[in-house]
């Protein structure tokens, strides 16, 4: 998924970020998934190159499977597959973009599912998880940090990226929690970012890589 981060952002990324409900969402990206990879390209959107970095120093070659949780048109699947990472599966709210995602045929399965609430998987499932411009506006908030933890094994790690207005508005303060509870651990933060140098007045985003105890 793309993460923009100001509401005033100009066509298709405008829509979605003013979107109030999940079904909106969804049918949001399946109207732009024909161009998306193009029009994020353009953009220099920067998510999933720096969340691949950060799995690639936190979590072994080959470990699997992978869960990438808002994969949308697959971007990030492409290169966990070139970098050794042979199973991962897509997760997405987007039927249009997981079908976008499937022609790159890099996913072992496929799942339309919206994160926020209870995921149909086990505990543990996953070796390793990426989020990617999902904890952003009008998208995913703190609520759907539980299940991911839920579902990712002990010992694993959750790649994910935060804007910083949500960041602010509770996320740190549940990462610290979950920190003191000994849930998980903080195993690495990035300095703020731009995620999109092509888009004009974009909110600085941040990477987080989780280890789960």
């Amino acid at each position: 998924m793309a993460d923009n981060g100001h509401d005033g952002a100009p066509g298709a990324l405008g829509a979605v970020y003013a979107a109030k409900r999940p079904e909106e969402v969804a049918a949001l990206y399946d109207s732009w998934s024909q161009t998306y990879d193009a029009d994020m390209s353009a953009a220099g959107y920067r998510h999933p190159t720096i969340c691949l970095a950060l799995l690639a120093r936190h979590l072994p070659r080959g470990a699997s499977p992978l869960l990438d949780a808002g994969a949308g048109t697959g971007l990030i699947g492409e290169w966990l597959s070139i970098t050794g990472y042979p199973r991962v599966e897509a997760l997405d709210i987007s039927q249009g973009m997981l079908v976008q995602a499937a022609r790159k045929g890099v996913y072992s399965a496929l799942h339309c599912l919206a994160l926020g609430g209870a995921l149909p998987f086990v505990d543990g499932a996953y070796a390793g998880i990426v989020s990617a411009g999902v904890f952003t506006s009008g998208h995913v908030g703190v609520e759907g940090l539980d299940e991911l933890i839920r579902i990712c094994r002990p010992g694993g790690v959750i790649v994910l990226t935060v804007k910083n207005t949500l960041w602010d508005a509770g996320f740190a303060a549940r990462i610290a929690e979950l920190e003191v509870q000994g849930v998980v651990t903080r195993v690495e933060e990035t300095a703020p970012y731009v995620s999109m140098p092509g888009e004009a007045d974009t909110v600085p985003s941040r990477g987080l890589v989780l280890r789960v105890s």
